[in-house]
């Protein structure tokens, strides 16, 4: 089963979903923004994209300003907390697939790599 944490308000989020359900996947959706990751899972998502939480953080979002995210230390575990309390804050959408790998959809090539 593929899992995918969608926000059906972003474009990039709803073409990445359209791709994976016209391939015929069971795709299960999650709308990450009214049933947040919890930091466990947000640390297990990281560990499988291979990234940091800074790198899956919308940077450019007023909540991010608010919290002075740009210029706050590279602390994995405090931004881990951040983005579990701001799941608005969460780059999307992060596929999940079933065996495994996590991607963030967020261009046509890395949809594609899900559909290979």
């Amino acid at each position: 089963m593929t899992t995918v944490w969608h926000n059906p308000r972003c474009s990039k989020s709803r073409t990445a979903l359209c791709a994976l359900t016209d391939s015929g996947r069971d795709v299960v959706v999650r709308r990450y923004l009214d049933d947040p990751p919890t930091a466990a899972e947000l640390s297990d998502i990281l560990d499988r994209l291979g990234l940091e939480p800074w790198d899956i953080t919308r940077l450019g979002e007023p909540r991010a300003k608010e919290l002075g995210l740009a210029d706050r230390p590279r602390d994995r575990a405090e931004w881990i907390a951040v983005l579990a309390a701001n799941p608005v804050l969460i780059q999307r959408p992060i596929v999940l697939t079933e065996d495994g790998r996590a991607v963030l959809a967020r261009d046509e090539e890395s949809v594609r790599s899900l559909l290979e």
